[in-house]
């Protein structure tokens, strides 16, 4: 049981961790955390091989 609960606190870091990686490279924090409870190491990937989105000029 007191594995599981690792399991789990492991992968919601993560998920928070990569919010704080997407909004620093101008990405949605909430969509990338979302994602990151689906994909765990996967969106990790994604948002550390993704370039930084432009920033807009009005």
């Amino acid at each position: 049981m007191h594995d599981r609960t690792n399991f789990f606190v492991g992968w919601g870091t993560l998920a928070l961790i990569n919010a704080g990686l997407a909004q620093g490279k101008g990405r949605s924090g909430l969509i990338w955390c979302l994602l990151s409870l689906l994909l765990g190491p996967i969106a990790t990937f994604l948002i550390v091989v993704l370039d930084r989105v432009p920033a807009q000029l009005d």
